[in-house]
């Protein structure tokens, strides 16, 4: 086990490392010069000369980027044009925000879809199967914005139980915190149970043809049994997969339910920093969700084991 754990980690680092050269390597792609935007249309060529020296943006690219990756690695992304703040900070505030919406949102996601894809599977091809399977093919056709919109008109502007746009922090009113996630956390739940419906109907579909079951049920195991004790650990590593999979790409892709909703998240950082050209920032926010990215795959393959101890054998 410890064998495994040490081999996967291993293997992550040169996947940081090539989504760092990657990030690095797409800003310097942008088209216009950081010192030209930092300083302004006024600035004279001396002034630009000069802040492109300080920045070290007339290094080579490879001495810019080892630059670079030596203050990332010491835990120094920069500091903000606009608002002149270091820019972890800046980001790590933020991503407390949208945690807390995705984490909460892909729990209760897979509290649904995994209960709703083992009866679907258990059965197949009867009206419970039909229902759950027309009810999930609705939900992934919806797109988030549009849900998000109907949810929010609905609730907040036509009935008034809840807050329209908005936020505040838990921790100065943990209530009012709540009443304000409502929505947006309800609006990803709807979208992304779905996907995980099926995935867990079709593994759960896949383990309930093998012999064993076969034989539980011969040697007298109710169906609960049967259901609970072998057909449910078997089928949670591929859905264990994709909730890993929908995890990074909410974290990474929620900047337009934070937009819709006004919610001060990591998403809506980006989008604002693209906008108003703080290249720090936006440098900042897409190696910290490709970081994010990575550490969720490697934590979901860490659990492998726990469900199958065949993985860390192999």
């Amino acid at each position: 086990m410890l064998a495994y754990v040490v081999r996967r980690i291993a293997s992550s680092l040169p996947t940081l490392l090539l989504a760092a050269v990657a990030v690095f390597t797409l800003i310097r792609m942008v088209p216009g010069d950081p010192a030209q935007l930092m300083l302004g249309d006024g600035a004279d060529a001396a002034q630009i000369a000069q802040l492109r020296q300080q920045l070290g943006l007339d290094l080579p690219l490879w001495s810019q980027f080892l630059h670079w990756l030596q203050h990332v690695l010491a835990g120094d992304l920069g500091r903000s044009i606009t608002s002149d703040q270091p820019v972890l900070p800046l980001i790590l505030e933020r991503f407390q925000v949208s945690a807390s919406i995705v984490l909460s949102a892909v729990a209760m996601a897979a509290a649904i879809a995994v209960p709703a894809g083992l009866l679907a599977a258990w059965k197949q091809n009867g009206p419970l199967d039909f229902a759950i399977v027309a009810v999930s093919t609705l939900m992934l056709s919806i797109p988030s914005f549009w849900l998000g919109l109907l949810l929010l008109l609905w609730f907040g502007l036509h009935l008034g139980w809840l807050p329209v746009v908005g936020y505040v922090p838990m921790g100065q009113d943990l209530v009012q915190g709540l009443v304000y996630l409502v929505l947006p956390v309800a609006t990803l739940v709807l979208i992304e149970v779905g996907v995980l419906t099926r995935m867990s109907r079709a593994s759960a579909i896949e383990v309930l043809r093998l012999e064993y079951v076969s034989h539980a049920r011969a040697k007298g195991v109710s169906e609960w049994g049967v259901l609970w004790r072998h057909v449910l650990p078997n089928a949670f590593s591929p859905t264990l997969t994709l909730i890993g999979l929908v995890l990074g790409h909410l974290l990474g892709g929620i900047a337009v339910l934070e937009t819709v909703f006004t919610l001060p998240g990591l998403g809506r950082l980006l989008v604002d920093s693209i906008l108003g050209r703080d290249y720090p920032v936006v440098q900042g926010c897409l190696l910290f969700t490709a970081c994010i990215y990575v550490v969720i795959n490697l934590v979901v393959d860490l659990c492998y084991p726990l469900f199958d101890p065949r993985v860390a054998a192999s």
